[in-house]
């Protein structure tokens, strides 16, 4: 198998700054934040609107790729899992994937709801929530 390059179509723009104190997940208490486009995908971002649901790729720039078992949660009484069965960010391959909804729009910018991503975090895909009839 080869390698595969993923280029980061803009970043998290949020009030979270430390991973250790952000929530782990958005319905955990996390705020509201802004997705920010770069220019060359903007014809890509052109449609997205207040309401809409969406699903954001990130990648977890500040995980630890060689983890393979975690506590779920942080939680050492729970016992060691494999990522893949986890929402841990640490993880070989440190994608995020978040559901949230489009709050606000401002040219690149875009303001999502609970997003507990860490400002900085590259933004590698947003697709929609489909309900079924998309």
């Amino acid at each position: 198998m080869g390698s595969y390059e993923i280029r980061p179509v803009g970043h998290v723009e949020s009030p979270l700054t430390d991973r250790a104190t952000a929530p782990k997940q958005g319905c955990d208490g996390a705020p509201p934040a802004w997705l920010v486009f770069r220019p060359e995908v903007a014809d890509a971002a052109r449609d997205l609107a207040v309401g809409d649901d969406l699903w954001v790729l990130t990648w977890l720039h500040r995980a630890d790729r060689t983890v393979l078992r975690v506590h779920p949660r942080g939680d050492p009484r729970r016992p060691l899992t494999g990522v893949f069965s986890t929402r841990s960010p640490d993880r070989p391959n440190p994608v995020g994937l978040h559901r949230v909804q489009v709050t606000a729009v401002d040219g690149l910018r875009v303001r999502v709801s609970a997003l507990e991503a860490v400002d900085g975090t590259p933004v590698v895909d947003v697709k929609p929530v489909l309900d079924g009839g998309r």
